[in-house]
Parts: structure tokens; C-alpha cells; sequence
């Protein structure tokens, strides 16, 4: 089995096969572009973002600058989804993020890993799994989704967590590794941040 087959297995690669190289600094040249204009050409940031991603669905603000492997050839956004600023989307592989997300700054999508045996290393063995974010999910500031992950809709993922396992839908998780603290409930309904009380409901 040859490197792009392993690679389109989840299998353990070499990653300077020039077979996998392809375009990629093509993609990457799009994201320059896109992390070159200024934050009133909102027509022209639209028209670079959907040559950029996979997919990018109406509504999406993607706040520069975004860092990606494939300059977001991998990434697919749904409606409504905010990215702040210095995001990173390490696309070796497809990381799909749900309608009306939330991902903070300095957010971490990695995609790929390194085998833990020295000598896979050495000879630059990597692997790519893809990471999936249900719809409405609020990912707090410099939190790192690691690869495999799929974390489920209208949850919520605390700053700086570093999310190594799948998380279900409608909890508040956090810390390192990521751990789901809470289901999402009653109290939520009461409170918006700590004791300070929500009063849209009145």
C-alpha cells in the first residue's frame, strides 16, 4: 500500500511523499490573500473564504488571521459560524464544524499526530483523523481539539482544554484532558456566568 492510500486509510504515513504534496501552496497562497485584506472588505473576504474552504455556509465571519496546513482546503463550515482571531486548522484531514458555532481565538483543530515509537518519527511517519463539531457549540479561547474527536451539538468546551477524547452533546466540559463537569440544564436557564442572573427570560 502506497503513502496516499495509507493516508486515505487513517493509516500511518510517510508525509514528504511529493505524491501527497499536490497544490497545497496553492491553497495556502489563497489563505495569504484572504489574511491580507482589511476588515472592511467584507464582500472581498467573502468571495476569498469560498475559495478557500471546503465548504462555507452563509452568514460565516472568519476573523484574520487563520492559520491552516491546506489553507482551509479541508475545513467545512456550516451557517452562522464565528471564528475569532489566530484559529489554526492543522487540515490534513476534514474537520467539519456545525451551523451557528462559536470557536474563540487561538482555538487549535489538529487533524494530525505523530506516532509515539521514536523510529516512526524518524522516518516521518504522521496520521490524519478528522474532527467533527455539532451544531451550536461554543469552543472557548485556546482550547486544542485533537485528532478523532467529534464533539457533540450545543455543548460547551472551556478555555484551554485540551479535548483528546469524544464529547457528548448539551454538557459544559473542560480542563486537560477535556472532562464533561456538567449537563447543560436548569441552572443555565437562570444564570449566564456564575451567580449573575439571566434576565432575557422576564
Amino acid at each position: 500500500m502506497d503513502n496516499v492510500a495509507r493516508k486515505r486509510a487513517g493509516l500511518p504515513y510517510c508525509y514528504d511523499d511529493p505524491a501527497l504534496m499536490g497544490d497545497q501552496h496553492v491553497y495556502q497562497d489563497v489563505m495569504a490573500r484572504y489574511n491580507r485584506t482589511l476588515p472592511t472588505q467584507t464582500a472581498e473576504r467573502q468571495q476569498i473564504a469560498r475559495e478557500m474552504f471546503a465548504e462555507i455556509g452563509e452568514g460565516c465571519t472568519v476573523e484574520t488571521p487563520v492559520h491552516a496546513n491546506w489553507g482551509g482546503k479541508h475545513v467545512h463550515l456550516g451557517r452562522g459560524v464565528y471564528i475569532n482571531s489566530n484559529v489554526t486548522f492543522v487540515d490534513d484531514e476534514h474537520i467539519h464544524i456545525g451551523d451557528n458555532c462559536l470557536i474563540a481565538p487561538n482555538v487549535v483543530f489538529s487533524t494530525s499526530g505523530h506516532p509515539i515509537l521514536p523510529i516512526l518519527r524518524e522516518h516521518h511517519y504522521v496520521y490524519n483523523l478528522p474532527i467533527h463539531v455539532g451544531a451550536n457549540v461554543w469552543i472557548g479561547s485556546g482550547a486544542q481539539i485533537m485528532p478523532g474527536v467529534t464533539i457533540g451539538e450545543n455543548s460547551v468546551i472551556g478555555a484551554g482544554s485540551v479535548v483528546t477524547q469524544d464529547i457528548p452533546a448539551n454538557v459544559v466540559a473542560f480542563g486537560v484532558p477535556c472532562r464533561v463537569q456538567r449537563e447543560i440544564g436548569e441552572q443555565d436557564r437562570q444564570f449566564y456566568y456564575k451567580k449573575r442572573k439571566l434576565d432575557v427570560w422576564e
